[in-house]
């Protein structure tokens, strides 16, 4: 059986975006200046052969410059994306007497953005060069991945790990009036023992399945020891806009507290405890998963919001009430949808005023599943870390990482940990995507309490410490470098 890791480690280096010059060492500038040197009659010749050559497109050269390019018969083309917010204005240049056309423009060089190309001024169509697409509301769009973007790799199926199992119900809503299809995701190896277990509900349920491949990342996250094994509920919308951020915006936050929830609490083993309960939506659905944690933090008390809106109501809550019992995750893509920046701005500042535990990520990104999707670990290892789940530690164990202090933390911090004495104990070091960094301490330990000083070379960002004894993973958490 091929290692898991080593899975990842081939799938980074295939999915990388290749950056730099032509296949013969010309820069694009310099192919242009090519083009339009030659006699009419020759230049389509010279553009089919480079379009020919084996170079990746779109074209990125110095890891931030890109190059969108379209060589077919055509009256006009033009990029619509979510840098543009979806209009057809970034037009291409035609090099005269050829189809040859181009847009140039720059990003940075972690971007990831979806895209089409409009042809004609109202045919949109994928990038015909580029093999990389990306699942979206409307369909397939093209998905540009600039060289400094790694793709996630616990969004794809591998059949080497265990699988959890959906089941769906249809589910008649006395308060709404309504029925829908509510799909359950049982961990790898439910039920274990006695135990309960922690609640992820996602709003945009089955979107949350299809386009943001939640349950595959819900197996990798899980058998990586990366977050605990949960119970996945997702509901989706009968009538989305209003029930998520408008007039049935209360009918459907009892419809989830006094008729869903009861139900699968009876029904499968799931835990009571808000800590252990968590929701998590996308734009609209971010909103209604702020606002059902905002009426009722006694049931789900961590909320996580992706890209989200937030309506008066909440942010008027959460800035003129009393702090709630919630932790948090938000975050917002640089490209996202313009009015949505400064809503998400605003609440960040108000949980930061407020003292509000909460993790905040801004991505080069826009509003889409391919974001969404590519970011969702984040809120589940937060809300989810290996320790706190069905993972066999035992409170008599004495197995566990201290959070680092400072964190976050420039150039050094202190990491404790405790572990019974004489056993041999691994602190190792992970970036987000998985891919390991450094062992930080590995021998038997000699004292129940221990601290582990750690000097930082690396990137500024969030890591995964993880802390295995006797072989096996016991603890982690995510630690924050300056």
């Amino acid at each position: 059986m091929v290692p898991i890791r080593l899975i990842k480690t081939i799938f980074l280096l295939i999915l990388s975006v290749a950056a730099g010059h032509t296949s013969n060492g010309q820069t694009f500038a310099q192919l242009l200046d090519r083009l339009n040197s030659l006699p009419v009659s020759e230049r389509q010749a010279v553009a089919d052969s480079f379009m020919n050559a084996g170079n990746s497109f779109p074209f990125v050269e110095y890891d931030t410059l890109v190059h969108f390019i379209y060589n077919s018969p055509a009256q006009s083309a033009a990029m619509a994306g979510d840098a543009t917010g979806w209009n057809p204005d970034a037009l291409f240049t035609n090099v005269s007497g050829s189809n040859f056309r181009y847009f140039t423009t720059t990003y940075e060089r972690d971007a990831r953005l979806d895209y089409k190309f409009v042809i004609n001024g109202s045919d949109w169509i994928l990038d015909p060069k580029n093999p990389y697409t990306c699942a979206g509301g409307f369909g397939p769009n093209s998905e540009l991945r600039m060289p400094g973007y790694n793709f996630p790799p616990e969004i794809a199926y591998y059949n080497t790990i265990p699988h959890g199992i959906l089941k769906d119900t249809i589910f008649q809503s006395t308060i709404l009036g309504n029925s829908r299809k509510v799909r359950v995701y049982l961990p790898p190896g439910y039920p274990a023992g006695s135990d309960e277990y922690p609640v992820m509900l996602f709003h945009d349920g089955l979107d949350y399945i299809t386009l943001c491949k939640a349950n595959n990342i819900l197996d990798y996250l899980i058998s990586e020891h990366m977050m605990a094994p949960v119970i996945g509920i997702f509901v989706p919308p009968v009538d989305r806009a209003a029930e998520y951020a408008g007039n049935k915006i209360d009918p459907f936050t009892e419809f989830i507290t006094n008729e869903l929830m009861p139900v699968m609490d009876n029904r499968y083993k799931t835990s009571k405890d808000p800590a252990k309960r968590a929701m998590a939506g996308a734009s609209d659905g971010g909103n209604i998963s702020l606002y059902i944690g905002m009426k009722h933090p006694e049931q789900f008390g961590k909320i996580a919001a992706q890209s989200s809106d937030v309506i008066p109501a909440i942010s008027e809550t959460f800035s003129g009430g009393p702090k709630l019992n919630l932790s948090l995750y938000i975050d917002i893509g640089i490209y996202d949808i313009a009015m949505l920046i400064p809503m998400v701005h605003g609440l960040r500042d108000i949980l930061e005023a407020k003292g509000y535990p909460y993790q905040y990520r801004e991505w080069h990104e826009g509003h889409s599943w391919g974001n969404w999707r590519g970011h969702l670990r984040l809120p589940l290892m937060q809300f989810f870390p290996w320790a706190s789940g069905m993972n066999g530690v035992q409170p008599n164990q004495k197995v566990k990482l201290e959070q680092n202090r400072p964190n976050p933390f420039y150039g050094q911090t202190t990491i404790p940990f405790s572990a019974p004495i004489g056993s041999k104990v691994e602190i190792t070091l992970y970036d987000l995507a998985g891919k390991k960094i450094e062992t930080l301490f590995s021998r038997s330990v000699s004292s129940k309490d221990n601290i582990v000083e750690y000097h930082h070379k690396k990137p500024a960002g969030q890591y995964i410490l993880t802390l295995k004894q006797g072989g096996t993973i016991k603890d982690s958490m995510i630690i924050q470098a300056l």
